[in-house]
């Protein structure tokens, strides 16, 4: 037994045995704020209230209610979780050092539309033997987290308060737990990225946190913003309902009325070409904020105006992607005959996404027919072009966004920067199967969108134990230690036990670490590739070009 004393009551923890070296002491299923039920729904978060008595910290907290669509954790797809579900998980290697420990708060992805922080997946064993204390959090998702229709009601945004406020839960408390609260790192992967990235140049988030690691997602990433209209959406989805109303408050009550089991997984394209697309896309996800008289925005503006305007001075970060980023898009099951069908067949299908939005039908043909041309000029069997579709999808969705955000920066030379490509490759490359791709994707096992995250956390619900004489429990090693240097030093590799030195990146060299079975410090990562796009963005919407 443990206990802790913090703002809100004493919590009882537990200590745990590490299966990879020494014990550390969990408290899980804390709760950061009241729960987001009833009149609370849609808004922002309230802080919690203090309780009397010992908080048992023992077990997770509720999840979001969600399908979940991606880490499986619900079988069949059936939809689990509730609405009470603000809740956060400290691991702590020591509750008294004699130095503070950094801290790490990890932001779990998932598309805005599933995924927990619980320790079946994001587990702390790999993280805090280095120690750092490892903090894991739940948000608002989907509808329930992301849904606006531009009014004081209901502006949007509410997962994304939900993450500041347990910022600043984490901020007022970890010194309890041994950790330093000046020495915070948040970092997150795909939406949990793109996540971290807002709270760079969010207002609220300011001085929440010192350094951050982006991995496969930024703000530039084009699902990452909601480009049409949120209102609009919302309306769409209250007519899928059964209201027709076009009254943006009984639209509003409507929707606070409902159950949270009718809210959950509605589709809602709004234009053709999303209902046509045959692979994944997000439908809710960060919009802009309209002011409203004492109402504290989230974040307003386009995001490459915002982003240009510069990320919180003085924060160092990480970022990066995988190799083979678009896998993730297969995720549902996709239909290779088809695939090849849309891909040999309509132009439309290679156009970026933002493209859809600022081109005429006209240069949307001219634009698909060079992208297409690009991608499966040398391709002769299926395997050739689904690779090639894989491609072309990461970039779409990833590696374009990241590239973009890493330059636009690196423009304003306000803040020190590290870029990496990941291209580790062993057993522990699981998400090809967990995301069900592996019939599309037969021929190689690829580096998977989300695979890093199996060199940062045990992910036990569906890795086994690595053997500590393994090559990947040494990839294991290196992977833990360049993210764990970064939180405690700002420096990944600040001692000599790297066979390479990760240097800043610069506009002039473009410098990025290959992190593989080895580590090579290289440049111009994706040059032929990255160099295609930005020239298409110049020729036909160059505000999305560095």
């Amino acid at each position: 037994m443990v206990q802790v004393k913090v703002t809100e009551g004493i919590l009882e923890g537990e200590q745990l045995e590490n299966d990879y070296g020494n014990s550390f002491y969990s408290f899980k299923g804390i709760p950061y704020a009241e729960p987001p039920l009833s009149d609370l729904r849609f808004k922002a978060p309230r802080p919690k209230q203090p309780w009397p008595g010992v908080y048992q910290a023992k077990t997770h907290g509720p999840m979001c209610y969600q399908i979940d669509f991606f880490t499986r954790q619900t079988p069949d797809y059936i939809p689990s979780g509730s609405e009470d579900c603000l809740y956060l998980n400290v691991y702590t290697p020591d509750i008294k050092p004699e130095k503070p420990l950094a801290v790490m708060v990890y932001i779990h992805g998932g598309g805005f539309m599933s995924g927990c922080g619980n320790h079946e997946v994001f587990g702390p064993e790999f993280l805090v033997k280095n120690d750092v204390i490892l903090v894991t959090l739940n948000y608002r998702l989907e509808v329930v987290g992301f849904l606006s229709l531009d009014t004081k009601e209901l502006p949007g945004n509410a997962g994304m308060k939900d993450q500041v406020l347990a910022l600043k839960w984490i901020k007022k408390n970890i010194g309890f737990f041994g950790g330093d609260s000046d020495n915070m790192t948040i970092f997150g992967e795909s939406a949990g990225a793109a996540s971290v990235s807002y709270h760079l140049v969010s207002p609220m988030s300011k001085g929440l946190f010192n350094r951050a690691i982006m991995q496969s997602g930024t703000i530039t990433c084009p699902w990452a913003i909601s480009r049409l209209s949120a209102r609009e959406k919302a309306f769409l989805l209250a007519r899928q309902m059964g209201c027709e109303s076009n009254n943006e408050k009984e639209v509003y009550e409507f929707f606070k009325r409902k159950p949270i089991e009718d809210l959950i997984v509605k589709q809602v394209p709004l234009t053709y070409t999303q209902y046509t697309r045959i692979w994944f896309s997000v439908y809710f996800t960060v919009v802009s904020e309209k002011h409203f008289d004492g109402e504290e925005r989230f974040f307003a503006g386009d995001v490459y105006d915002v982003l240009r305007d510069g990320i919180h001075e003085g924060v160092q970060v990480i970022n990066g992607y995988v190799e083979d980023e678009g896998t993730v898009l297969f995720a549902k099951g996709l239909n290779i005959k088809q695939l090849l069908e849309q891909a040999n067949g309509f132009y439309e299908l290679y156009v970026p996404q933002p493209l859809e939005l600022y081109c005429t039908p006209l240069q949307q043909l001219e634009i698909g027919k060079r992208v297409r041309n690009f991608y499966l000029r040398d391709t002769k069997t299926v395997e050739e072009v689904v690779n090639a579709m894989i491609r072309f999808i990461g970039m779409d969705y990833f590696k374009y966004g990241a590239s973009m955000w890493q330059k636009i920066c690196a423009q304003r030379n306000k803040n020190q920067i590290y870029s990496y490509r990941f291209s580790c490759n062993s057993e522990r490359n699981v998400f090809t199967s967990v995301f069900g791709t592996e019939e599309a994707l037969g021929y190689k096992r690829p580096v998977s969108h989300s695979d890093d995250l199996a060199y940062l956390f045990p992910l036990r619900s569906f890795s086994s134990k690595v053997h500590p004489n393994s090559t990947s429990y040494k990839m294991i090693e290196t992977v833990s230690t360049l993210w764990t240097n970064f939180a405690k030093y700002g420096d990944p590799t600040r001692d000599n036990s790297f066979q390479a030195k990760w240097e800043p990146y610069t506009i002039e060299k473009q410098q990025y670490l290959d992190i593989g079975e080895t580590l090579r410090l290289k440049t111009k990562a994706d040059k032929e590739e990255i160099d295609f796009w930005e020239n298409i963005f110049q020729e036909y919407y160059p505000h999305m070009s560095p």
